[in-house]
């Protein structure tokens, strides 16, 4: 496994550079070890995502690899690479390679959930008909002990996220989800109901979670639709400030009353709220919990913390991982998950960013939201999947990464310098006259990094933005009244 995740790596090194990036991973592809070629399979799909391309590369190379005669862990790699690629585009020639993976109830239970899993990436937040029903006959069909395995949980979440932001449109299918006897029948219901109230927050569904995460269950029963219960509170108020505080204060009771489950589930929706945002309170709080009894607990908070100062070269969050690295240097588990945490501090060596929100925090990217979303959900159980074979799984992060530059260009798309002010955003709704926007700013010239609370504004009227937000790729015009000499003067 080692092997395909240094072979896929090469994807996220060449990450949106299909020309390279493609020629780097061709010679990966010919190697007689399945695990090297299977990494290039999926690095494939990786350096592939998020970029329009003509040529359609990724679906051209890697349908030979979802064919029957491929080896399984070569099929897996496609098939995730597949959803990578293809995230968010609802094409229906991607989702006929992947819906027969789904139904065919011959092959392994991990291949149909990887794919139930990537076809809902491809029509993410679409309630596409034609891909739910696939999935909910799959659940039927398949035994409990097939259903009871660590990749099942997959495929209720690529049902879910066919529904992303949806809100009530999912009735049918929940019902059709009780005749489902197994356990993931409600662990798929509640995850779908989280998917569909994402990012709104919607107050009486934040309560429903609640209600679901004070419940005491014995050992006996399935804790892992409380596990989703506990995300959904992160999940549903992480769209504006007040609810998130609101959750913060929420998990930390839970941290103290839950159950063992819930407890190791609330340092990772912790991380969703603040992905990307290390707000100096849920550091402390995070590296409270990184040393706690309970090793699955500590393995979600490393984690959490990585997740929360990804690509922030944050120097507090550094330092303590380092702390981390050296307490924990007997037990290789949790110190290859502070590396990973390391690798996400320094992600892109500090120009990236994970949040899902953007347009200046007003508009939730689902694809992004889904790339954060399949790391967690596998790191529930991490001593199952990310600490044995599978932490290929985190590279489904790709889908989120984005850089957090401000870059100006000019009409002609030539890169232009403008001097631009950058201070901490102001919400300045509703005030009379002409407030400010941002306060304790400096002035820059582009391109400029923005953190995650932080706004731009330009700092003269040389240019006219053709956009309101200034954050990302921004096209500026000259403007025909501005004079020079006033710059002078």
């Amino acid at each position: 496994m080692g092997m395909l995740s240094a072979s896929a790596s090469l994807g996220t090194i060449m990450l949106w550079d299909v020309e390279d990036g493609l020629i780097q991973v061709d010679k990966y592809l010919y190697n007689s070890e399945n695990w090297i070629k299977a990494g290039a399979v999926l690095a494939i799909g990786m350096l592939t995502s998020s970029v329009h391309d003509d040529t359609d590369a990724a679906k051209a190379l890697l349908t030979e690899y979802i064919a029957d005669s491929n080896p399984a862990i070569v099929k897996l790699a496609a098939i995730c690479g597949l959803g990578i690629a293809y995230a968010g585009t609802n094409r229906e020639d991607i989702l006929d390679l992947l819906l027969p993976i789904v139904s065919d109830a011959d092959i392994t239970i991990d291949l149909s959930s990887i794919a139930a899993l990537s076809a809902g990436l491809v029509a993410i937040g679409t309630g596409n008909g034609d891909v739910s029903p696939v999935i909910l006959q799959a659940m039927m069909e398949r035994t409990d002990t097939e259903l009871s395995h660590k990749y099942a949980r997959f495929m209720a979440l690529g049902l879910s996220l066919l529904f992303l932001g949806t809100q009530d449109t999912y009735d049918t299918i929940r019902e059709t989800l009780k005749a489902v006897t197994h356990p993931i029948g409600k662990q798929a219901a509640v995850l779908m109901q989280v998917c569909a109230y994402a990012g709104t927050g919607n107050v009486l569904e934040v309560q429903k979670m609640l209600h679901l995460c004070a419940e005491h269950l014995g050992e006996k029963d399935d804790q892992l639709a409380q596990a989703f219960a506990v995300l959904g509170v992160g999940m549903i108020a992480m769209g504006e400030g007040v609810g998130s505080e609101m959750a913060l204060r929420t998990f930390d009771h839970l941290m103290h009353y839950g159950e063992p489950y819930v407890r190791r589930t609330v340092p990772l929706a912790m991380a969703l709220v603040c992905a990307s945002n290390p707000v100096v309170g849920v550091l402390d709080t995070l590296n409270k919990f990184s040393h706690d009894n309970d090793k699955a607990v500590a393995t979600s908070a490393i984690f959490a913390m990585g997740m929360v100062g990804a690509g922030t070269n944050n120097a507090r969050l550094a330092q303590l991982l380092r702390q981390l690295a050296t307490y924990y240097h007997k037990d290789a588990d949790l110190l290859f998950i502070v590396r990973i945490a390391q690798g996400l501090l320094h992600m892109g060596k500090g120009t990236m960013t994970i949040n899902p929100y953007h347009h200046d925090r007003s508009l939730l990217s689902h694809t992004a939201l889904a790339g954060l979303l399949v790391p967690i959900v596998a790191m529930i159980n991490a001593e199952k999947l990310i600490m044995t074979d599978s932490h290929f799984l985190l590279y489904f992060l790709v889908r989120a990464m984005y850089p957090r530059f401000l870059i100006t260009f000019n009409e002609e798309l030539e890169n232009v310098s403008a001097d631009v002010r950058v201070g901490q955003a102001v919400d300045a709704v509703g005030q009379v006259g002409r407030p400010k926007n941002i306060t304790g700013f400096q002035t820059h010239e582009t391109p400029v990094l923005l953190a995650h609370s932080e706004r731009a504004e330009l700092a003269t009227d040389k240019y006219i933005p053709l956009t309101n937000t200034l954050e990302g790729f921004v096209i500026l015009t000259k403007n025909p009244d501005y004079q020079e000499d006033e710059e002078g003067a």
